[in-house]
């Protein structure tokens, strides 16, 4: 029998749910920090030391990730990552993850969706009661790329329409979201 920590079902105690609950926290922070192209508070989401692993087009330490993403993202109007579910194995102070996660991409012209469907592979540490990601992995299953469909906006009309960055209708309609 091993003494690692178990998908199986079990009882959980509340140590374990506060865990579980604060690094689905952190991986819902991490969609929206990509989303809404808020680099600050992606960079506070890893230890100092991180890893992100989104290869082949980025590989190692998370400040260089960070710094690589900004250029990355401007070739897209629009994007939404989005964690479907979240299976954690915790053990102490460290943690791994399996994010299955849909990352949505609109072409900067409106014409074309690039849907990437797949997991993240994720390794957490706590540090001073506080979860960050240590190393997170894409893992790709499966892609597509569609045309936009154009014509009915079904009545959208007058609808807040998000954006990437600071100007995103979420800051205005929830002030606790402000940017810092």
């Amino acid at each position: 029998m091993s003494d690692l920590p178990s998908l199986a079902p079990r009882a959980i105690g509340p140590d374990e749910l506060l865990a579980r609950e604060s690094l689905r926290h952190l991986v819902a922070a991490y969609g929206h920090a990509i989303d809404r192209r808020d680099w600050h508070l992606l960079r506070t989401l890893y230890h100092d030391d991180g890893i992100d692993d989104h290869t082949p087009y980025y590989f190692g330490p998370v400040d260089g990730f960070v710094a690589w993403l900004p250029s990355m993202m401007a070739n897209w109007r629009a994007t939404m990552h989005t964690a479907m579910s979240c299976l954690f194995a915790i053990d102490g102070d460290k943690a791994q993850g399996e994010i299955v996660a849909r990352a949505w991409h609109l072409t900067l012209d409106g014409t074309r969706q690039f849907v990437a469907w797949g997991r993240y592979a994720d390794h957490y540490a706590q540090v001073d009661g506080i979860w960050r990601f240590a190393r997170r992995s894409f893992i790709l299953d499966f892609a597509e790329d569609i045309p936009v469909s154009t014509g009915d906006d079904f009545g959208s009309d007058g609808v807040g329409t998000g954006s990437a960055g600071a100007d995103d209708p979420v800051y205005t309609r929830l002030y606790l979201f402000g940017r810092r």
